[in-house]
């Protein structure tokens, strides 16, 4: 099963880049959304996470709010040899959006 994966970042939040060089790296398509630029964006994120940090991910339905490799390899369902190969690092630090 193909897995529908959303972004709502900002260009200037660190980890927002970590998690789409992590998807980049491994060759997993997903689509940005810059909710510092785009307003309806923006109350599209914090309606589906009930907050105003970034990044959130929504992979399918389920939303994740900042970026944890752990939960997103689960989430994903990518094999061990995958887990082996990405080393995976918690990361729960978000930026807020002005």
């Amino acid at each position: 099963m193909v897995k529908k994966i959303k972004i709502y970042s900002t260009p200037e939040c660190t980890y927002c880049h970590i998690a789409k060089d992590f998807f980049d790296k491994n060759n997993i398509k997903y689509i940005d959304y810059n909710v510092g630029e785009d307003d309806i964006k923006k109350e599209e994120m914090i309606k589906k996470s009930n907050q105003m940090k970034v990044p959130v991910i929504v992979i399918n339905k389920k939303v994740f709010v900042g970026f944890d490799k752990k939960e997103v390899l689960k989430e994903l369902a990518i094999g061990v040899k995958a887990k082996k190969a990405i080393k995976v690092k918690k990361i729960t630090k978000m930026k807020k959006v002005k």
